[in-house]
């Protein structure tokens, strides 16, 4: 009778220690399944998002666009003026596609009008939180030659932004924020009021108790393209209904624009 017990008891162990296997292995099996679950649909999320930017520029599905960290919006509808007034030279025709995807050092791409605006785009624009007097003079002069121009910038890792409005030679409204305020000039609009804005005079800074707080840059930086359609065009609204079949320019600075 003991011996029978004993081969119970030792078949019994045997069937729980098997059933737990089992239940580890299906825990593992069920585990596995959901990460490539949440990994598939993380990569479809981000698929979908990059084919609804594709398609609202137009471009080829694989093309990587991101908006510009800096661009000028000119009031006017000739490409040509805004060309002579940029002084380019090694200028020739473009598409949006190569044209936002050109990042060479130094050169301009000059979009066909939208909406009565011509956008411009490139590394050789001079960036107010970069050098907010070079953006002063490279803004009074151009807007001197092509009336209503205006500039916004927004930097994605340290939130540096800026937004500039000019206007027959004078800077109406500008803003730019690296840390602290670098330009603050003429009243607030009634855009960046309703945006809720963060404009600090130059002797203020945000509360160093809440270092690191959206107000502090993160805030006006997600908001410089929303007050961008507000005041002329924002580039992510840009569709096939105005870039379809027309073509930019993309060229070089005859001189230094920094």
């Amino acid at each position: 009778m003991g011996e029978l017990e004993h081969n119970l008891i030792s078949g019994l162990l045997l069937a729980v220690l098997t059933f737990a296997l089992a239940l580890t292995f299906l825990f593992m099996y069920l585990i596995v399944r959901l990460r490539k679950r949440e990994h598939a649909l993380v990569h479809q999320e981000a698929d979908s998002e990059f084919n609804s930017a594709s398609r609202a520029f137009g471009l080829p599905r694989h093309f990587p666009f991101k908006r510009p960290d800096c661009w000028l919006a000119v009031r006017n509808n000739s490409l040509h003026a805004v060309q002579s007034a940029l002084a380019l030279h090694h200028a020739k025709p473009c598409p949006w596609a190569d044209g936002l995807a050109d990042d060479s050092d130094q050169k301009l791409f000059i979009s066909p009008p939208v909406s009565g605006w011509i956008l411009v785009m490139g590394s050789a624009l001079p960036n107010p939180c970069d050098d907010e007097d070079a953006s002063f003079r490279f803004l009074l002069g151009l807007s001197r030659k092509l009336g209503h121009v205006q500039l916004f910038s927004a930097g994605e890792v340290f939130h540096q932004h800026a937004w500039v409005r000019a206007e027959m030679g004078r800077v109406v409204r500008a803003y730019a924020w690296a840390g602290r305020t670098l330009w603050n000039q003429g009243e607030m609009t009634d855009s960046e009021r309703i945006l809720g804005l963060k404009c600090y005079n130059y002797a203020q800074s945000p509360d160093p108790s809440r270092f690191g707080h959206p107000d502090a840059g993160l805030g006006n930086s997600d908001k410089v393209h929303l007050l961008a359609a507000r005041w002329s065009v924002d580039p992510d609204d840009i569709d096939d209904r105005f870039i379809e079949g027309a073509l930019g320019v993309v060229g070089e600075p005859e001189r230094r624009l920094r």
